[in-house]
């Protein structure tokens, strides 16, 4: 690579001190903003910018992971059905992947800001709880816990993954998985509360007292909350030679950044967005039936509770520590690589769970449940991670929100049509569907290229332009 660097002076954000800050370009016309440091910009340091997404990710976690235990109190609370609950955690799903595009446009536009974002979804969230408190009729309970409070929770959870990708745009893996698996972990505690705790007679209390928590905890992580100016780059790493420590040197070289810019249409005319999009739809489905039905097909085999709510705790918590684990391994291995790999880890649990129940086997049904929150929750930041690589950090939101959006189909055969299949296949037949889509998934991310390193996709993009 050769610079053409240009020095400005120039403050980094209004109302700044004057601070000087070059800007190189390398060979390929990619613009790195350096020489302000993390303390510059903040007053502190970024770590801050992976605990605080992290804590907030936490707080909102039990809204999708912890719900498959609740949902038998809340059908004899409100009079549901088995089919009512699992359509409102449907749209919940669908709603809290829905809103990542059209976030992630207003903060790239300036409409909203990244704090704005995260007071906004925290007050939605709270609004979410007490609807699913509250509320008999289905259809308000949908409309309130299902679509407000799932517009609540993607806001922060795009907010608080676009801010960490922004912060560490050298060594992404790691701190993304890191901040991505709080979204997961973080509902442990309330996975037992609702296993044996929650009744019909307090659970209203709980709810109300659970959104509380939500909008205190997001609401105080949001205070803290500020962007990087556009092209930011660590003013220890040089972009143009990747010179650094050697975890981070070595995370360049496996994933080096994307080569430009890209606007959203852009990303999409690669082809590698849409192929990234269509594999969220599957691996999120497969991962989403998981989460919904676990529990219910512990007691159905004859499980007791603490088996039934050992396996969602099981898979709550590796399904965080995974996402940690395997960003980390993107950073040594590469990011496709170990997308490939946990996405097949996946679709083998599935077929392992079969296993597991036909033989009423608790420590295999433990042992698969394992394998399967690792699988199914690992491939969201590799996605996440991979977004920025490919495409660029200064449109991330946008572009990540579209490959996220893939996750609002699959909520949809994930709970509510997966209720269907396993009503007229049983859980065994789910199941193995389930295994055999997870597999499909693992050959689409293998067709994953970095768009511009690779000659065809540069061909392609070639083409499309002229």
């Amino acid at each position: 690579m050769t610079a053409d660097p240009t020095t400005r002076n120039t403050p980094a954000d209004p109302g700044s001190a004057d601070r000087s800050y070059r800007e190189v370009t390398d060979s390929r016309g990619r613009v790195y903003r350096i020489g302000e440091t993390d303390r510059d910009i903040l007053g502190h340091s970024r770590r801050f910018m992976v605990y605080l997404p992290w804590v907030a990710m936490m707080a909102i976690s039990v809204s999708e992971y912890a719900y498959g235990s609740a949902e038998d109190t809340l059908s004899a609370a409100h009079g549901w059905t088995q089919s009512n609950t699992f359509w409102i955690l449907s749209v919940w799903v669908f709603f809290q992947a829905g809103i990542a595009f059209p976030a992630g446009w207003l903060r790239e536009k300036g409409i909203i800001t990244a704090r704005r974002a995260m007071f906004l979804g925290a007050t939605m969230c709270l609004l979410g709880f007490l609807a699913l408190s509250h509320l008999d009729n289905v259809l308000p309970a949908v409309l309130g816990f299902g679509v407000v409070g799932g517009v609540g929770s993607g806001l922060i959870y795009a907010t608080c993954i676009n801010m960490v990708g922004k912060w560490f745009p050298e060594r992404r893996g790691a701190k993304t998985g890191f901040v991505n698996g709080g979204f997961a972990y973080g509902s442990l505690p309330f996975i037992f509360i609702f296993n044996y705790t929650f009744d019909t007679g307090n659970y209203d209390e709980v709810l109300d007292l659970i959104g509380v928590y939500v909008l205190i905890v997001v609401a105080v992580c949001a205070f803290f909350f500020k962007d990087p100016p556009k092209n930011w780059w660590p003013a220890d790493v040089d972009p143009l030679t990747h010179s650094a420590d050697g975890k981070r040197a070595a995370s360049l070289a496996k994933n080096p950044p994307a080569v430009r810019q890209y606007t959203p249409k852009e990303a999409i005319r690669t082809g590698m967005l849409p192929l990234m999009w269509i594999s969220v739809v599957m691996t999120a489905g497969v991962s989403i039936f998981g989460i919904s039905f676990q529990v219910d097909y512990a007691k159905q085999i004859g499980f007791g509770p603490l088996v039934a709510a050992s396996s969602m705790g099981v898979m709550a918590v590796i399904n965080g520590v995974g996402r940690a684990v395997v960003g980390w391994l993107s950073d040594l291995w590469g990011r496709k690589t170990s997308l490939v790999f946990v996405i097949v880890v996946l679709g083998l649990a599935q077929f392992g769970v079969i296993w597991a129940g036909d033989i009423k086997s608790e420590w295999l049904f433990l042992f698969f449940a394992f394998l399967s929150g690792f699988g199914g929750g690992a491939f969201y930041p590799m996605f996440a991670a991979l977004t920025p690589d490919y495409f660029g950090e200064n449109y991330n939101a946008t572009n990540y929100g579209l490959v996220y959006s893939g996750k609002l189909v699959s909520g949809l055969f994930g709970g509510g049509l997966g209720s269907m299949v396993v009503d007229a296949w049983g859980y065994n037949g789910a199941y193995a569907l389930a295994g055999g889509v997870s597999m499909v998934a693992a050959a689409i991310a293998l067709l994953l290229r970095q768009p511009g390193r690779d000659g065809r996709t540069a061909a392609v993009m070639a083409v499309r332009r002229s």
